[in-house]
């Protein structure tokens, strides 16, 4: 058993996190991953409604009696979603850790400290991490550039982004893009994380509630099969290389502007890509981590297996490279 700050600090067995994911993190996926002694995450977004969150944390009480979150993202918009009332169904439903991203999470952090609620925040820059650390977080989840979804602007990789933030966070930190066995858990720990975070590993699992021929384009993916749309408008989004997505960047690269692409990357059509099955519908998520992902399984034996393969490789291996010195 891999015994952490973040495992102790967050009480879950192991220290993996299934971070929120939009349409994915529903209530299969998150009792699974929970029962499996992971943290599983709730997008809150992904309900229409806060009352529709209520349901799904209802339901994911009914598949598991371990630990869970749910994520809030909050993010400018002309017309947001009603935050407030989807901070207080979590309260409410007495939910003890939330998943903060986008925003800075001061507005949040009293109601949910004042409840009770742990809060973990992404961020993805040291500057970032470290504000919300002098916040009052709980822990940080720092997010480099090899992620799916937004990876900032700085383009710095985990290999140094973890190993810079771990010199100025204090707090239970864990270590999210491109994680998806146990070498980048070992590699994320000896980064100085005390855990990892993975979207798409636990998309290509049984239990991830998307079409089958999703999890097999991602299994055939190569770890260069994403594209990074919106880099000229400062909103970088890492997602699947497909028709449209080629197409955004292209548009975007002639000195298009957001309404000329605002159709091609709608999230309705991103939705139907899961729901139907076809990975050319839409613009979807997925990271560079697809590269070294070959297999569905269960979320419990990808678990099961990312701990084992990562105790493995720390009293085995590495520990054999530890030739005593003789006189």
């Amino acid at each position: 058993m891999l015994s952490t700050a973040f495992t102790e600090t967050f009480g879950v067995r192991h220290p993996i996190v299934q971070g929120g994911m939009q349409w994915v993190g529903r209530a299969e996926l998150v009792a699974a991953v929970a029962n499996a002694g992971a943290l599983g995450m709730i997008t809150a977004l992904t309900q229409p409604t806060p009352e529709d969150l209520a349901g799904e944390i209802a339901r994911t009480r009914e598949l598991t009696d371990q630990p869970f979150g749910v994520n809030l993202t909050i993010l400018p918009a002309i017309t947001p979603p009603p935050y407030e009332e989807y901070r207080q169904v979590i309260i409410d439903s007495g939910v003890k850790i939330v998943e903060t991203a986008g925003s800075s999470p001061a507005p949040h952090l009293p109601d949910f400290h004042a409840a009770g609620v742990k809060v973990l925040h992404k961020c993805t820059s040291v500057r970032h991490a470290v504000k919300a650390q002098d916040l009052g977080v709980d822990g940080i989840s720092i997010d480099g550039f090899e992620c799916a979804g937004h990876p900032g602007e700085d383009d710095v990789p985990g290999l140094v982004l973890i190993a810079a933030a771990a010199e100025q966070i204090t707090i239970p930190m864990i270590a999210s893009g491109g994680f998806g066995d146990g070498r980048g858990l070992v590699a994320a720990l000896a980064l100085g994380a005390d855990g990892i975070n993975m979207g798409t590993r636990f998309m290509c699992t049984e239990e991830s509630p998307i079409h089958r021929t999703v999890k097999e384009a991602i299994v055939a993916a190569k770890e260069t099969d994403t594209e990074l749309i919106f880099r000229p408008l400062r909103n970088t989004a890492r997602v699947a290389s497909n028709t449209v997505s080629r197409e955004v960047v292209e548009i975007l690269s002639r000195g298009g502007q957001f309404e000329d692409v605002r159709e091609l990357v709608a999230g309705a059509r991103g939705r139907l890509v899961y729901e139907n099955g076809d990975p050319e519908a839409g613009i979807w998520s997925v990271g560079t981590v697809q590269g070294i992902i070959h297999d569905i399984p269960t979320a419990g034996e990808l678990v099961e297996r990312i701990v084992a393969d990562a105790e493995s490789l720390i009293s085995e291996r590495l520990a054999g490279l530890l030739n005593p010195v003789h006189a």
